[in-house]
């Protein structure tokens, strides 16, 4: 996966805030209501719907409207695209952790001999 993919962009920014990154842990445990997702933060509706947008707009939510209530629930096909970056990101880590604990093991070996 590519480190300049613009799905990549959109979800990391989304995640970036402190309010979205809850919204998104609440909409782990299912579908909730905009009233409701805003209530814990004390901010106006329309100081949390820029927040909604934004979620929205990265494809990690989406939002339903029946009657006069707007349902939001978690899409988690770009959240899976942001788990595999970060997968691949500790897969390439670890390979240079070995890579370093085995230069580490081969020079102390050398110390002894010496």
């Amino acid at each position: 996966m590519e480190n300049y993919s613009p799905v990549l962009n959109n979800v990391f920014h989304a995640l970036a805030d402190p309010t979205r990154r809850s919204v998104i842990a609440r909409l782990g445990n299912g579908s909730a209501s905009i009233k409701d997702l805003a209530e814990p933060f004390g901010l106006g509706l329309p100081s949390f719907l820029k927040h909604i947008k934004v979620l929205e707009g990265s494809g990690l939510i989406a939002s339903e409207k029946v009657g006069r209530v707007r349902t939001c629930r978690l899409r988690r096909e770009n959240l899976t695209a942001a788990e595999q970056w970060f997968e691949q990101q500790r897969a390439a880590w670890q390979s240079r952790y070995e890579n370093l604990d085995s230069l580490l093991t081969t020079l102390k070996g050398e110390e002894g001999e010496s």
